[in-house]
């Protein structure tokens, strides 16, 4: 037996069979991450991607949602009855990261709602399945790349896509308006965007474990057309309110994220890090006067093969000043150009693959556009200079943190996710990377640096701003592409996504201040005589 057929025949019995009361914090811990490998729903988001068992495919029928709130409340009693509050700190630590794990599935379930909502949530568990299926790099060297197993479940998850949307119409039953119009515009190139997909991608699997694709792509583009169809007619009736409202918001800092601020409070340390961001830039930019501005790599094969070195040298640079100890299992953040298949899907989810728990010895992997002027926000840095994308996407940021977090000693600590924590820490290694001297060869990337950091703390203010019906998608689009400034398309990107999840953007910046907090209470405990040259030992990033 398959260790996915195992998960799978474990996945089985904890789904069918009446959950038993849990001896140990281990025991719940397993039986929801297995039980959640199976109810999570797809999103564009690339931290909170999970292994799944094999043949499975999502499902968001009535009768099932309805399943998973009964199933969600039997967990939720498992872990009332284990509280200890004489406990030892570290265990104290990992009961309230499995209440986390559980208040996220209450909260996507009850409160945000995006399932009942957002019509793009269906748009995720049918394209974005897909496009999820084919992130992993292929192995060119194999006469199918794309092995029988993945084969069969690219095949799979194509025929549940016309189920799926029905469900979708059944589901959504409090359709907001601003989310269907931008659901439509993805619909709207969505069915043409999938068949030039399959049609790149057909080479590459395994022929008898795809056979009958042709017909599956087909009816899937129609089921496509068909539900923008829907939202269109429905467009006249729906609630304009993208709003959370202040209740569900603050249970999910206090639950989810567990944060100790209410909304004021994050406006305010946003506030206060949006001036340090734009004098720091100021003073940055006067600085550099008569330097040059930043070219652009002249193709992909420069682009890639200067991030590959520029890879190396930064871990280089984390060992040579001290800073922090890379384990020498850790694989490498690599570029790689977007393969055929995946430029027609390109805009479904983030372009990059983190492996997984299960792929620690494969590299990680960004897919890359050619160099150009007409890049977005993001990519236009990247095809200047990769390192800021190294720092915070790779190492030292999330690629280390999660394979560091899924080779984690402790079980329960292996699947924790949370943005303030993985996007903290990003965003944090940014600056931290800055002030360690990494940029001092580059003017013009410093200056890159300090912009990053007022995009993100004028997050803080969107992200309150929406959830608290304080800002119109529109509003908070065309706030950020005058206030960062950054290019309109990449706005609206970004306001549509926090609007329909609430509480990612704050993560960024508050994330970053509590990683501050916990290096300045490191360094008062410590104390000044034994603070020489401290390295921030790698097993802090792991948890």
């Amino acid at each position: 037996m398959t260790r996915r057929t195992l998960v799978a025949v474990v996945l089985f019995a904890v789904v069918l069979v009446p959950l038993a009361s849990a001896d140990s914090l281990e025991e719940l811990s397993q039986d929801f991450w297995q039980w959640r490998a199976a109810e999570q729903p797809f999103t564009a988001d690339d931290l909170v991607r999970i292994e799944r068992p094999a043949g499975w495919v999502p499902d968001w029928s009535p009768k099932v949602v309805e399943n998973y709130r009964r199933q969600l409340g039997t967990f939720e009693a498992r872990w009332v009855k284990l509280r200890d509050r004489g406990a030892p700190i570290p265990r104290q630590v990992d009961y309230s990261l499995i209440g986390s794990a559980l208040a996220r599935v209450r909260w996507e379930l009850d409160l945000n709602r995006t399932w009942q909502r957002h019509p793009g949530f269906y748009v995720d568990q049918t394209m974005g399945a897909y496009v999820h299926l084919i992130l992993e790099p292929a192995d060119i060297r194999a006469c199918a790349p794309f092995d029988a197993e993945r084969s069969r479940a690219i095949l799979a998850t194509l025929r549940s896509i016309p189920a799926i949307l029905e469900n979708g119409k059944k589901n959504l039953t409090r359709l907001v308006g601003p989310f269907a119009r931008l659901a439509i515009e993805q619909l709207d190139h969505g069915g043409e965007g999938l068949s030039k997909s399959v049609a790149e991608l057909k080479p590459h699997l395994d022929a008898s474990a795809s056979q009958g694709i042709d017909q599956a792509t087909q009816e899937a583009v129609i089921a496509l057309h068909s539900y923008r169809d829907w939202l269109k007619q429905r467009l006249p009736s729906m609630s304009s309110d993208t709003a959370v409202g202040g209740d569900a918001y603050l249970f999910f800092l206090r639950n989810v994220a567990l944060l100790p601020y209410t909304p004021d409070q994050l406006l305010a340390m946003g506030k206060q890090e949006w001036g340090r961001a734009v004098s720091s830039q100021v003073y940055e930019e006067h600085r550099n006067l008569q330097s040059a501005s930043l070219p652009l790599f002249k193709d992909q094969d420069e682009a890639i093969n200067r991030e590959k070195d520029q890879e190396q040298s930064v871990r280089r640079y984390l060992e040579e000043k001290n800073l922090l100890t890379i384990p020498a299992w850790v694989q490498h953040y690599q570029f790689r150009a977007t393969p055929s298949y995946l430029v027609p899907v390109a805009g479904v989810t983030e372009m990059d693959d983190f492996t997984s728990a299960s792929r620690l010895r494969q590299n990680c992997t960004r897919y890359i556009d050619p160099p150009s002027p007409d890049l977005g926000y993001f990519a236009l840095t990247m095809a200047k200079d990769p390192r800021a994308e190294i720092v915070h996407e790779g190492i030292p940021g999330h690629y280390l943190q999660l394979a560091l977090s899924w080779a984690h000693p402790d079980p329960i600590r292996r699947h924790y996710y949370d943005s303030s924590a993985n996007e903290g820490i990003g965003f944090y290694a940014e600056e931290m990377m800055l002030h360690a001297g990494l940029f001092d060869d580059s003017p013009r990337t410093r200056e890159i640096i300090w912009n990053f950091m007022r995009l993100r703390a004028l997050r803080v203010e969107v992200d309150v701003k929406l959830a608290l019906g304080e800002f119109s998608i529109e509003q908070a689009a065309e706030y950020l592409h005058k206030t960062v400034p950054m290019d309109a398309a990449t706005a609206h990107a970004e306001a549509s996504s926090f609007a329909s999840n609430p509480g990612q953007a704050i993560s960024y910046q508050i994330g970053k201040m509590q990683t501050f907090d916990f290096l300045a209470s490191a360094q008062r405990q410590k104390g000044d005589a034994d603070w020489q040259a401290p390295k921030l030992r790698a097993a802090y990033w792991g948890g």
